[in-house]
């Protein structure tokens, strides 16, 4: 029996796209459905006895009454979307610098690359050492060898937030660089000519030309950047432990405290499974607006 090459194309496509088919439903898809079976049963590590009771949306109520969890809402809404507005503000910054020509710009682009490359657990150690209050290299650019002036940025709400903000811009805005750097390089050298013969001046190329064309790269590092600040966790855990007074204490962080330390493996899941809500929801809302929007201009 013979295929057509339409029907053995066919199968050789479905070959190829079979294995990573597996690979996204094994890690990805099963462990979210996991995820939710589990937030729906009452799960105490620890008390084997217990079982695994079903408990509906038990779990979910009790979280919209969690004064803590609450709190650690507004931490990571107020995290996500301060750091997203920085780092993309500074990767179109970076773009713009990087995609001129000058001597040594592919040194540049790979020296901007390095702190996106450092693992988190380590960026964050190192920006822990440079907030400490005892031999830190901020108290000392700011007091020199006066320690008893130095201050303990960790130790204080405001400032203690403010610094894994700084640290995840630090770290993430070459990543929001990189993609509008792909937007900046498609965009035709032949519209500037023609604005400069025009008249139009750089900030009218930029608003005119250059900002209206690389809108979907803004929003391909806008859904990006969102969706892995609210899985914000190592950066928090290697800092601040949440601290102080719960002032960086994020959902995610919330959640592996309650699986981890209290053993509450359900209750747990649930902040994860809503974490994971609120991530696809604003992502669905950049998509539905922003995306909208660049359609009907096209």
């Amino acid at each position: 029996m013979r295929f057509s090459a339409a029907a053995r194309e066919k199968v050789f496509v479905a070959a190829l796209l079979t294995p990573g088919l597996l690979f996204v439903v094994t890690f990805a898809f099963y462990p979210i459905l996991y995820s939710v079976y589990l937030s729906l049963h009452r799960i105490v590590l620890g008390i084997p006895s217990l079982g695994r009771p079903f408990t509906g949306i038990d779990n979910y109520l009790r979280l919209l009454e969690d004064r803590v969890a609450l709190h650690s809402l507004i931490n990571t809404l107020l995290f996500v979307f301060t750091t997203t507005g920085f780092e993309i503000l500074c990767g179109l910054i970076i773009a713009i610098l990087i995609n001129r020509s000058f001597k040594g710009r592919g040194i540049a682009r790979a020296a901007i690359l390095v702190p996106w490359a450092i693992p988190t657990v380590v960026s964050s150690q190192m920006w822990r050492f440079i907030f400490n209050d005892k031999y830190g290299l901020l108290n000392y650019i700011f007091y020199g060898n006066d320690t008893h002036a130095y201050t303990a940025w960790l130790a204080h709400p405001a400032t203690a937030f403010a610094a894994i903000v700084i640290a995840d811009v630090w770290k993430t805005s070459s990543f929001a660089g990189l993609i509008i750097l792909a937007g900046l390089q498609v965009i035709p050298d032949e519209l500037y000519r023609a604005a400069r013969i025009d008249g139009a001046s750089p900030w009218q190329q930029f608003r005119r030309i250059t900002l209206p064309l690389i809108k979907p790269a803004i929003l391909i590092a806008l859904l990006f950047r969102t969706v892995d600040a609210f899985r914000v966790f190592d950066l928090v855990f290697v800092m601040t432990q949440g601290g102080p007074a719960d002032s960086t204490n994020v959902l995610q962080f919330y959640g592996y405290k309650k699986i981890f330390t209290e053993g509450l493996m359900g209750y747990g899941s649930t902040i994860s499974v809503f974490v994971f809500i609120i991530s696809l929801v604003v992502s669905l809302l950049y998509i539905r607006v922003v995306g909208t929007r660049l359609f009907r201009e096209k």
